[in-house]
């Protein structure tokens, strides 16, 4: 066998390769994406930090002077950073 006809040979053995690829591919049933689970929805309970931020919202700018908004701004930002708020009889009880 000369040269040329090894690589002819090498070419339809690769050609052939590639159609029965192909046709393996094409003949593939593809699997429907799975249905996505429904979402139950609980009703919750009202929070009442909730209802005092949308009364802040409602304040607007004189919501910066009032005090249960700063309470509230400072108990939000607490609970942000992951601090917790001791009660204020074991932070006085601690000193002595």
């Amino acid at each position: 066998m000369d040269g040329k006809m090894l690589a002819r040979l090498g070419a339809i053995v690769f050609v052939a390769f590639v159609i029965t690829a192909t046709a393996i591919e094409w003949s593939r049933k593809e699997d429907a994406p799975p249905a996505p689970s429904p979402v139950l929805v609980l009703p919750h309970d009202p929070d009442p930090l909730r209802d005092s931020q949308l009364r802040c919202q409602m304040l607007g700018q004189k919501a910066a002077e009032d005090a249960g908004c700063l309470r509230l701004w400072a108990e939000m930002r607490n609970r942000f950073l992951g601090k917790t708020s001791l009660p204020a009889s074991s932070t006085s009880s601690e000193g002595r």
